[in-house]
């Protein structure tokens, strides 16, 4: 269907930088010095103590305006949707940390309690996630094997195996929060955008991938060690695999049964969600049930199943940290901060842009590293946020934090008094749980045909990050992808793809003329357009892509033309009365190509002021004189797309330039930013062949320019016409 098309037209003179400089007064603008940020940065008023209070406690902004009768009864059936989901995510995700599984309530408690204050998101659920515990979990395995002695920490003395595993992933938690409140209070929140949606979907799938690896022990019933490092994960299948016909078949069958259940359970929710006042807590419900079928036929002894066990009744005082652990795990400790803030706040993006508020990246990450902190003094291991939990605490009417809070309240009620009742839950019913929950993580392999389709270097990212992270390790495979996605951004920048435009007819439009049909390129004229940044990694590539799209390269021209008016100035000398214009080729036709010319020489520019006559080098000449001829005169470079132009990009660039130049073309740079026009100027760019009048504001200004200057090519009057822009309402 075509569409309406209003007409608008402006009067205006076509304009250089230099013309527009003089109609157009430019304001002078201060710039704030390093001291005046920092005195602004010191200074403090009423205002900014307010604003300060109000950003350190979000609470105080959304708990202003909550409406009680709206949100509260939707916050209390979130709350407890959400509880049920967390206490049992809890249970699950801290067999990945190498935990007892009581622990993971301490998770789904002692965080929230600080996130409520300091978080920005409303609907972010906080507790566990099963790529930080496996991250946690490798530390433990490594500082506690189950198979071999601790390591040679003094705060091990006295305490049992579990105890030291508790210990470890409560120090590497510290940490983890302490880099994160670090990175918060020096505002570098920022930090996320070099994890791009792509690696970090890498990233978790090769963690779903260990976690399922990780959870086979539990749902088949095996005595298998906790590995890590390059490699562990083919170790532990190589282990899994020869212990299978010892599998407990009653282990087996119920992880089956659940796994199954909770599958179809979780796709009716999904089917029905907008009919269903609240999803199904399957999860808890089939918890509930394993327990009493467990208790009941006695699993543990009747079948050799391994269970719960011994729940932590109620909680422990708080306590410091081990600084040795700090030592031997500040390596891992980073890229669980990063990893638990990146998830965390890309989740809670989602929401606040769902919900039409705001999030503070630098908060989150004060928030996340207190509650990691206060968490982890309290025997709790790292928290983030689970996009399954996340999700039932949206979906189910949740309003604000309180839903969270209400959730914690929950988990505090099962550790105190009801924690004995999950004594009989059958480890492997856990591990089928978490399995169940990797279901969205894996299904992100079907991402890969479309990111090859779509953008190939991007699926590059994705499969070196997805295949390092399975391979070698959590930690090296995320430094591996985060190396592989900055090289993809230098080579999108050191290998951008230029184009050559020409005039839309009729318009003021230019385009690549390789995607129109209809499109008129004046003679004589080449628009050449960089689509990135010029800086040093970059520099001869452009120059390279501007030689081949004018079609010849102007410093062997230079230097053809040299040697020419060498033979020319020589036969002058001998006062030759053959030596005119006309006469020029016969006499040349008898001359070798001898003498010599340094490069210095060659490349001067072409010194004709003394010759009586002019020479018109695009004439034919004897075939002993080769110069190649040129039929470009003005090269037009758009430079709308260049953001930055460093110092030895800005010297290849006047090199390139001044070859043009002294070759007779014209060279004009349009839709320059005024900012590397500044540069420009305070780095002595401009000299006697390069003029603050070779800049144009646009592009058609340039064009017209330069068809005004070369009148001849009468063909070309279709572009040349005077710009007349009104608006036709």
């Amino acid at each position: 269907m075509a569409t309406l098309r209003r007409q608008y037209t402006v009067a205006r003179p076509v304009y250089s930088e230099d013309s527009f400089g003089e109609d157009h007064e430019k304001v002078s603008r201060q710039r704030k010095t390093l001291l005046d940020h920092v005195k602004e940065y010191l200074t403090c008023d009423s205002k900014r103590a307010k604003n300060a209070v109000l950003s350190l406690l979000p609470i105080i902004g959304w708990m202003r305006i909550y409406r009680i009768k709206e949100w509260l009864p939707g916050d209390v059936v979130s709350g407890i949707s959400t509880g049920m989901v967390a206490i049992m995510q809890g249970l699950a995700f801290a067999l990945l940390a190498s935990l007892p599984p009581s622990y993971g309530l301490f998770t789904a408690f002692f965080p929230v309690l600080t996130y409520f204050f300091l978080g920005t998101s409303r609907h972010l659920s906080v507790g566990a996630f099963p790529v930080l515990s496996l991250m946690v979990g490798a530390v433990v395995t490594r500082l506690v094997p189950p198979d071999g002695p601790a390591a040679n920490i003094t705060a091990f003395e006295g305490l049992t195996p579990d105890q030291q595993k508790v210990m470890v992933a409560s120090s590497v938690t510290f940490l983890m929060g302490i880099f994160q409140l670090a990175m918060g209070v020096l505002q570098v929140g920022f930090i996320v955008v070099y994890l791009s949606d792509t690696l970090v979907s890498g990233f978790t799938t090769a963690a779903a991938v260990h976690i399922l690896v990780s959870q086979l022990k539990f749902v088949l019933g095996l005595d298998v060690p906790g590995l890590n490092g390059p490699l562990a994960i083919i170790s532990t299948l190589e282990k899994v695999f020869v212990q299978i016909t010892s599998t407990n078949i009653c282990d087996l069958v119920m992880s089956i049964v659940i796994m199954v259940v909770v599958f179809i359970v979780k796709e009716l929710n999904e089917m029905y969600k907008a009919k269903l006042p609240v999803p199904i807590p399957i999860e808890a419900i089939t918890t509930v049930i394993a327990c009493g079928v467990s208790y009941g036929f006695n699993f543990n002894e009747r079948y050799g199943v391994d269970i719960v066990g011994k729940m932590v009744s109620g909680y422990e005082p708080p306590s410091a940290p081990s600084m040795e652990v700090f030592q031997q795990s500040a390596v891992e400790a980073f890229p669980i901060a990063i990893v638990g803030f990146a998830v965390g706040f890309s989740v809670a993006k989602v929401y606040a842009i769902k919900h039409d508020y705001t999030i503070d990246g630098n908060q989150e990450l004060i928030a996340f590293g207190v509650s990691n902190i206060f968490g982890a003094s309290f025997k709790s291991f790292a928290a983030s946020t689970a996009l399954s939990r996340t999700a039932v605490q949206e979906s189910s009417g949740g309003k604000t934090q309180i839903a969270g809070i209400i959730s914690a309240m929950m988990a505090m009620i099962v550790t105190v008094a009801l924690g004995f009742l999950l004594e009989p839950l059958p480890r492997s019913v856990l591990g089928a749980l978490v399995i169940i929950n990797l279901k969205g993580m894996l299904m992100q392999f079907r991402e890969i045909p479309y990111f090859w389709r779509k953008d190939k270097p991007e699926c590059v990212v994705w499969v070196v990050t997805c295949v390092a992270s399975i391979l070698l390790g959590l930690d090296l495979g995320l430094a591996v992808g985060l190396g592989v996605e900055l090289l993809t951004v230098v080579f999108r920048t050191q290998f951008p793809r230029c184009s050559v435009l020409a005039n839309i007819p009729g318009t003021d439009l230019y385009r690549d003329r390789k995607d129109y049909l209809n499109i008129h390129e004046p003679a004589g004229v080449k628009i050449f357009r960089i689509p990135s940044p010029i800086f040093f990694a970059n520099i001869e590539f452009f120059k390279d892509k501007l030689v081949e799209a004018v079609g010849f390269n102007p410093l062997r021209v230079l230097r053809k033309r040299n040697k020419a008016l060498r033979k020319i100035k020589k036969l002058l000398q001998t006062k030759n009365p053959d030596i005119t214009e006309k006469g020029l080729e016969d006499v040349l036709s008898q001359m070798g190509d001898e003498g010599y010319m340094n490069t210095e020489e060659l490349d001067l520019p072409t010194d004709v002021k003394d010759l009586p006559f002019r020479i018109d080098w695009n004439a034919k000449f004897p075939a002993n004189i080769s110069v190649p001829r040129v039929d470009l005169h003005s090269l037009i470079l758009d430079f709308s797309a260049v953001s930055f132009l460093d110092i030895s990009a800005l010297k290849g660039l006047k090199t390139a330039l001044k070859e043009f130049i002294r070759v007779d073309v014209d060279v004009y740079i349009v839709s320059c930013d005024v900012y590397i026009l500044e540069k420009l100027h305070s780095c002595m760019f401009f000299d006697d062949e390069l003029l603050t009048s070779m800049f144009f504001p646009t592009l058609h200004d340039a064009m017209l320019h330069v068809l005004e200057k070369h009148e001849d090519n009468g063909k070309d009057r279709v572009v040349r016409t005077t710009i007349h822009i009104y608006h036709s309402l």
